[in-house]
């Protein structure tokens, strides 16, 4: 896969495009539930370089929560993060990485 619209398109079609937002209880998907980072796992991991501006630079973290909700989380990476919360860094630094292979994720 080769840009951010195509993993998330995947992720749609599977029915695993919620986005996983930090709120200050937590990472959300909107659905009531809260989950810590002991309560998620980092499956995935892409990186998007942009062609020619260095700020379209982002990260996507293919995430798994511990009651089986899939989902995502983007950010910019470099000096130009997306978040204003910097706690946004600390707690996906928390976050335990359990890589899997792409083909197994999206088979």
């Amino acid at each position: 896969m080769t840009s951010l619209s195509q993993v998330i398109e995947k992720l749609r079609l599977k029915r695993q495009d919620n986005e996983f937002l930090l709120t200050d209880k937590g990472f959300s998907v909107g659905n009531g539930k809260f989950y810590g980072p002991h309560d998620l796992k980092i499956i995935r991991t892409y990186r998007f370089e942009g062609e020619s501006d260095p700020s379209d630079s982002s990260i996507l973290y293919v995430i798994e929560a511990n009651d089986g909700m899939l989902g995502y989380s983007i950010d910019s990476y470099g000096a130009f993060s997306n978040h204003d919360d910097v706690n946004y860094d600390d707690f996906i630094l928390k976050i335990p990485v359990e890589e899997r292979d792409e083909q197994l994720l999206f088979q």
